[in-house]
């Protein structure tokens, strides 16, 4: 059984900024030689999310509109309140969509439907650079 972990960055532009990271992780896996087990990729920080989707224009305009009917934008959050910082909807929309995703490795391939991708979401207010953290389990 092996170990590995692969760290990449991805530049974010704007509040809630969705990039398709597949290739990155898809990389990160044939670097390691890995075959067959699993594979986690996870983003620190309470504002960023990782899950998956069809990654095509009319979902990359649906996914925040669901989001901002779900967790709206401008409804009171004591996180305003209390920091200033005008981001308490970017913490609630990451945390119900989790900071990570597990995904079968097998014969060295990951294990996606034909239209689903790994996606990095970007929930808090400003631009920057995210840490993808990938650590592939598995012989």
């Amino acid at each position: 059984m092996s170990v590995e972990e692969i760290v990449f960055r991805v530049k974010t532009s704007k509040e809630l900024d969705i990039k398709d990271i597949t290739p990155h992780v898809k990389e990160a896996v044939s670097k390691t030689g890995i075959k067959e087990g699993i594979v986690l990729v996870f983003v620190p920080g309470s504002t960023g999310a990782i899950t998956t989707i069809e990654y095509e224009p009319g979902l990359l305009e649906d996914f925040p509109r669901a989001l901002e009917k779900l967790f709206p934008k401008d409804i009171r959050y004591e996180h305003h309140e209390r920091w200033h910082d005008g981001n308490g909807h970017s913490h609630v929309r990451a945390s119900f969509i989790g900071p990570s995703l597990m995904i079968p490795l097998s014969g060295g391939s990951l294990t996606l439907g034909t239209w689903q991708q790994i996606i990095l979401c970007d929930m808090d207010v400003p631009a920057r650079e995210r840490e993808i953290i990938v650590k592939i389990v598995g012989e």
